[in-house]
């Protein structure tokens, strides 16, 4: 990387997180993306950025169809680590939510939206590891009212990782080392090995009925990772 060039400064940008569907025949899916943006008014065009090792990317290429839902911000843990941490090649997401097929046949994820579209692809851009793909609104829908889950509060509050195919991954973050906060050394810190989530004791898993100042040694033998559903013999303690 050029000297010239301070990845630091690309942080501040800001980007949202959402849920991307597309299918195929009788297949579908769906991912975690954070990159989802109006680039027209007229006529009123999205684009996304897709990993092409995604199947998602391989639904969306061939079917020329694409659904975004606007993601809560009370959005659960495990919700988002089903989309965000399971390939479709393994496990049928759809089928555990809530969702409708719109007017393009293509699955449109209803639970824990705020909003959602859906879009019929116009053009592609290769960006090398990704595919941006543009497409044309075709229906739009508000479902209810609420704060869209950004994916600074997704990172900052809900002690949330990114996916290696996410775009703005960044492994020297994602994989480093995590410093307990001053004052609470007492009470480790531990990272989940398989989605890299941190279970903080300090925060505990409220989600889950874990009281903020639980240690993760006292965590109930059942608890799972609220992210990828990995088992407590999955953690490992950082520092």
């Amino acid at each position: 990387m050029s000297d010239e060039i301070n990845p630091k400064a690309l942080w501040s940008l800001s980007y949202g997180l959402y849920i991307v569907a597309s299918h195929l025949d009788d297949k579908q899916n769906g991912q975690i993306a954070n990159t989802v943006f109006q680039v027209t008014a007229e006529p009123i065009r999205i684009a996304v950025s897709i990993n092409k090792e995604n199947l998602t990317h391989e639904y969306i290429s061939k079917s020329g169809v694409f659904s975004v839902a606007v993601l809560d911000e009370s959005t659960p843990m495990g919700f988002i680590g089903l989309f965000g941490f399971k390939s479709g090649r393994d496990t049928d997401k759809l089928s555990r939510v809530d969702f409708k097929k719109g007017i393009t046949g293509c699955p449109i994820v209803m639970e824990n939206a705020l909003s959602v579209m859906e879009a019929k692809v116009v053009e592609h851009l290769d960006v090398g590891t990704h595919t941006v793909f543009i497409g044309d609104v075709v229906q739009a829908e508000v479902l209810r009212q609420g704060k869209p889950l950004t994916y600074a509060y997704y990172h900052e509050i809900k002690k949330g990782r990114s996916p290696k195919s996410a775009p703005t991954y960044r492994a020297h973050i994602e994989e480093g080392k995590h410093k307990p906060e001053k004052g609470i050394q007492d009470m480790r810190e531990y990272r989940c090995n398989v989605c890299g989530y941190i279970y903080d004791p300090n925060a505990g898993d409220t989600d889950n009925g874990i009281a903020p100042g639980t240690p993760f040694e006292e965590l109930p033998d059942d608890w799972v990772c609220p992210v990828c559903g990995a088992g407590k013999d999955e953690f490992s303690p950082e520092g």
